[in-house]
Order: structure tokens, then sequence, then C-alpha cells
């Protein structure tokens, strides 16, 4: 007689959507966390019941106080420790005034080589592959390195 067995449970991730805002003046849109000081895309969590460019506009917006148009996925990226897969999509200002929020200690529009600079590698080549014009791209990375190029 077989031994019954144990169910797994499913395992568990979360989807986050982050926005790659683009100025006409190629100038992109960062904010500086305020739970860890880093220098990330405006973004976070997608709720239940949210279509990811509706949560990317409202995530950008609520860190940011920047309205946004979303054009594309630029790019799909999983953390493998934590479990989130984030979705990036490429958007265009489109009205409001930058804004600091309870998420945010910081909001710059960087250059390219701005972005390089203040970001961690695993979140700079968000930005970079949103550029590009050639995703969207599928990447993951552990949190520090990414995994796969």
């Amino acid at each position: 007689m077989s031994q019954p067995q144990e169910a797994t449970p499913p395992p568990l991730h979360s989807v986050s959507v982050a926005g790659v805002v683009v100025r006409e003046d190629g100038r992109l849109l960062a904010i500086r966390r305020a739970d860890n000081g880093t220098w990330e895309l405006p973004g976070g969590i997608l709720e239940l019941d949210e279509a990811p460019e509706a949560g990317v506009v409202r995530e950008v917006l609520e860190e940011t106080g920047i309205h946004v148009e979303v054009d594309e996925l630029t790019g799909v990226y999983k953390n493998m420790v934590r479990g989130v897969v984030a979705l990036v999509f490429r958007c265009k200002p489109s009205g409001g005034t930058e804004r600091t929020s309870s998420e945010s200690t910081a909001v710059s529009w960087l250059t390219p080589d701005e972005v390089s600079e203040r970001m961690a590698e695993v979140y700079a080549v968000r930005l970079l592959d949103a550029l590009d014009g050639n995703g969207p791209h599928v990447r993951s990375h552990d949190g520090r390195q990414l995994l796969n190029r």
C-alpha cells in the first residue's frame, strides 16, 4: 500500500510593475526609495484586480506625481530569491509635477549615464533594456546580480 503524499503548496509569486518614463529630452524618471535609499524605477506590487498597464500608471503617479501613458512592455524580470516577477513598461509623461511620497525621498530625471552610476545593475538594466528597442527582454537575477544576459 502506498503512503499518501502530502500536498505541496503551490509556489507563491508576487507580481510587480514598473515604469520607464522617458521624457522628450531622453531623461528617465527615477526615485530614491524611502525604505532603503536606493535609486530605482517607480513601481510596486500589482493589485489583484488590476490590469498591468493600470497598475504602472497608478504606481508612477503615487510615487512621483507624474501622470503617464503606457507605450509597451519592455521586459519581464524575476528575482529568483524573493519570487518577485516584475513587468516593466516604457511610458511617456502626460502631466503632473514631480513630488516625493511616503515611498520616495527624491524624484529625479536622470540621463542614461546617471542611471548606470546610481542604480544597482539589476535595476539599471531595466531602464537600459527599455531604451534599446529589442524587447521585451526576459531576465532573472538574485537581487544583486543578473543570472542571464
